[in-house]
């Protein structure tokens, strides 16, 4: 079941399960510091290069800047590569059209999901692993393609640093955007529990990755402790928690940003809210922005709840960099959005991404043209 699927089920169709005063941010490879606009693509097979030039045209005329354009979602690349199954060959022709049209194109890929037959068949020692002892690719959380791959394991690393490694060598491509850059929700979003007749009161280990051997093991060298049997419950230990936030986080900063940097490329993330949630501290790490997905509806939250959490954020970043907010369009009316768009510049956001072309009508399109004004 692919992540559309998965909220279409949950009654929230869209991204992901997981899915202060006007500031500006500026970083080494800075994304500009202007009020800028994104959305999220995912591609249609067979698209003529004519509609992509609609498309980018399109998002050119209503005041969007750049687009992130799934193309790995952990099986099939949308791009030439040696190294995974190949969909269609979009990416160098998406390229060359974001240069004519104006619009920034960014390779936006899931990061730690993997759900190719060959690698769950060959590697799976790649395969992040639950309290229960039970790994995610015989017993994925949630849903059948939360397959997601352990970031301490030397063959995980080595394969999604190649990944980036190929993108990053793509010529005019203008960054690369990192997805499910984290471990799997071991408390999902309030909004979708009861769809899934699931009450997360707690951290539950079927849920609390990762303990396999090589996590276990690493943690025992640092502690001396083995957080699988000598914790009666790993839940309350602030250093386990604090050594899968690190474990991500050395992923990211060491690993997959350096090659993207190198290249001349921004690296940026789409990130959560929660971030305790799903192990992903990104307050640490490297990247050039961050692209928080404040979807207010699976929280049970007001659109103030955008703000609050933007200011936050913001006020802990180690490396400022430029915050967007991530807005998710199902869940907003054309004028809800307008006032979700003007929360985020009032608490410093450098702008928005939204959730996604396919879900927005003309009348949002024209609240977005306004902001060019």
């Amino acid at each position: 079941m692919k992540r559309r699927q998965f909220l279409k089920n949950a009654g929230i169709a869209g991204i992901s399960l997981s899915i202060a005063p006007w500031i500006l941010h500026s970083c080494n490879q800075s994304i500009s510091d202007k009020q800028r606009n994104w959305v999220w693509i995912t591609p249609e097979t067979g698209l003529p290069e004519k509609e992509w030039f609609t498309i980018f045209e399109k998002l050119k005329a209503n005041g969007f800047d750049g687009a992130f354009v799934q193309i790995y979602s952990s099986h099939q690349a949308w791009y030439e590569t040696s190294l995974l199954p190949v969909h269609e060959p979009l990416l160098d022709k998406l390229i060359t059209i974001g240069k004519e049209t104006g619009i920034e194109v960014h390779a936006w890929m899931w990061t730690m999901p993997n759900n190719n037959p060959w690698y769950i068949e060959n590697h799976p020692e790649f395969y992040a692993v639950n309290g229960l002892g039970q790994p995610s690719h015989t017993h994925p959380a949630y849903v059948p393609y939360y397959r997601f791959m352990c970031p301490n394991q030397p063959g995980v690393k080595k394969f999604i640093t190649s990944n980036v490694e190929v993108l990053a060598s793509k010529e005019g491509l203008d960054g690369i955007h990192f997805d499910y850059i984290r471990l799997p929700d071991v408390i999902i979003a309030e909004a979708l529990q009861p769809v899934y007749n699931i009450v997360q009161d707690r951290e539950y280990p079927e849920y609390d990755y990762c303990f396999c051997p090589v996590c276990r093991e690493l943690f025992k060298d640092k502690t001396g402790i083995d957080p699988l049997k000598d914790l009666a419950d790993p839940s309350a230990s602030e250093a386990w928690r604090q050594f899968r936030y690190d474990s991500v986080t050395s992923l990211v900063n060491d690993s997959l940003i350096p090659p993207v940097k190198q290249s001349g490329k921004k690296a940026t993330a789409a990130v959560f809210p929660n971030w305790e949630s799903v192990r992903q501290q990104w307050s640490r790490w490297e990247m050039d922005a961050y692209f928080p997905m404040l979807y207010h509806n699976f929280y049970n939250a007001p659109l103030d709840w955008i703000g609050q959490n933007l200011e936050k954020q913001i006020s802990e970043l180690k490396n400022p960099a430029p915050v967007y907010s991530g807005l998710f369009i199902p869940s907003l009316t054309p004028s809800e959005l307008e006032e979700a768009v003007h929360i985020s510049k009032k608490a410093g956001a450098s702008g928005v991404t939204l959730f996604s072309y396919h879900q927005m009508s003309e009348e949002h399109l024209k609240v977005m043209r306004k902001q060019m004004l």
